[in-house]
Order: C-alpha cells, then structure tokens, then sequence
C-alpha cells in the first residue's frame, strides 16, 4: 500500500489570517514565556532589569539635559523623562528582538509549520511585559513627584500603548522577515535605533521646537505620536492634531508593508533559515 505524502505549509494567498493566530495562542503565550526565561536567564536582578534600566537613564538625563542644559518640558523632568523612556523601551525592544527573532527560532522553524508571525508577535509580548513592569514604577514615581495627572489618561495612556505596540510589531515583523534573507540588516539596525530614539521626545518636547517643518518630520517617527498622547495628560498643553495623525498615518504604512512581505516570503523561511 502507497503511503500518502502530506505537507503541511503557510497558505499561498497574501490575506492576513486572524483566526489562525487565535487558534495557536497557547503556542505564543509558550514562545513569550521562552523569551522571557531566556533574556533573563542567570541574572541575579532578573526581570527588575526592566525598572533600573529606564531608572538609571533618567537619573543620567536629569542631570545632563535638565541641571546642565537647562532643557524644560513644562512638568516635572523625572518624571517626563521616565514616562518616555518606558515607552521608548517597549518600542525600541520590540523592534530589536522581534527583527532577531527568526533567526533564534530557525530550529523549530525548519520542522514544523505554525504560523510564522506569532514568533515576532511574542517577542512583542515580552517587551510589552517589561513596559508593564516599568508602568507600575511610574505611577509610584507621580506620587514621588506629585505630579498632576489629568482625566485624559483614561483614554491617552492605553491609546498611546497600543499606539507603540502597533508600530513596533509592523516594523518588527518586517525587519524579522527581511533579516532571513539579508543578514546586512541586523548590522545596521543599531544606528537605525539610535538614530529613532535622537528623533524622539523623550528628553526633549517637540512643542519647545520653533520650526513647523522639523516638528512634522519628527512626527515621521511613529513613536513621536504614541508620545504626545502619553503626555498630554501629564502636560496638559495643546494636543497635536496633525502631528498624531502624522505618526499613526506612518504607523499604519509601516504595519501593511510589514505585515505584506512577511506573508510574501513566509513560505520561504525554512529553507533559508
């Protein structure tokens, strides 16, 4: 009798498939825990890295940027500083282990089929797990700082997190998928990240900013729009329309093309791993 060769392999269409995901959550939930267990894997601190990290730069940027440089952001520049840098670390992270992300999993990858994006996606988990972590901080260091918080955070703080997440898994997932076939861009991703982070408002505030032209190429930076709206509520100054409008209008190109040439070259990724 003629046994029967099935191969199981990603759709041929290009269609994004939602239900497929949800189908293999328990299997990202599995990949976030593994990432989480590997990144802080024989460390004595362990998951409070996720707190000194963005503590420690704050202590480093009041006394450069605000004692030194006389740089003011209209509220108390702690906590300015911390509330951006938590946010630049769930985007910033995201990005970087997401784009790597492929290439840690290549073993699994040639064996089995499951759908290929839950693997950036919980790298993104994970980053999302340390921001949360940082979240709790920074609502102990308002207290701290008695730092007026206004009614907006209810809608602004949960919009400019998932704001952040979106842009983080659309360039993410396109990087992962590029970084399979063209190891060149793993190598230029680092000054790409420091290059986003100078071009974000996390020491300064665009609103200090006198030329229109350079603020709305700022806002190019996605992460520039989940800012405004993570401050505003801090700030309380004019909340930037356009340039929030500018950032998610990035934000959603980065996403559509990321999410589009990880599907194109999905079916190749085990034979190039």
């Amino acid at each position: 009798m003629r046994e029967t060769e099935i191969k199981i392999g990603p759709p041929k269409n290009m269609s994004f498939n939602s239900k497929e995901i949800w189908e293999n959550r328990e299997l990202l939930y599995f990949f976030a825990w593994r990432d989480i267990k590997v990144k802080y894997k024989q460390t004595y601190l362990g998951i409070l890295w996720a707190i000194l990290q963005p503590l420690l730069l704050m202590g480093i940027f009041y006394f450069v940027f605000f004692k030194t440089l006389n740089v003011s952001v209209g509220i108390s520049y702690p906590a300015y500083a911390f509330a951006g840098l938590i946010l630049w670390g769930l985007f910033s992270s995201g990005i970087t282990h997401s784009s790597e992300s492929l290439l840690s999993s290549s073993q699994i990858i040639r064996k089995i089929y499951f759908p290929r994006i839950l693997i950036p996606l919980a790298s993104l988990l994970t980053a999302l797990i340390d921001f949360l972590i940082a979240f709790l901080l920074l609502i102990i260091l308002l207290i701290i700082f008695r730092q007026p918080v206004g009614w907006q955070a209810i809608y602004c703080f949960p919009i400019a997190i998932a704001f952040t997440f979106v842009a983080s898994f659309g360039i993410g997932s396109f990087l992962s998928a590029l970084n399979v076939k063209y190891r060149d861009f793993r190598y230029l991703l680092p000054f790409a990240i420091q290059l986003l982070f100078f071009s974000s408002q996390v020491v300064y505030s665009i609103h200090s900013l006198q030329q229109s032209w350079l603020k709305w190429l700022l806002y190019c930076n996605p992460l520039n729009g989940a800012l405004e709206l993570f401050y505003y509520p801090l700030q309380k100054d004019h909340l930037d329309g356009m340039g929030i409008m500018i950032s998610a209008g990035v934000t959603f190109v980065f996403l559509v093309t990321g999410l589009f040439y990880f599907k194109k070259t999905e079916v190749y990724f085990a034979d190039l791993i």
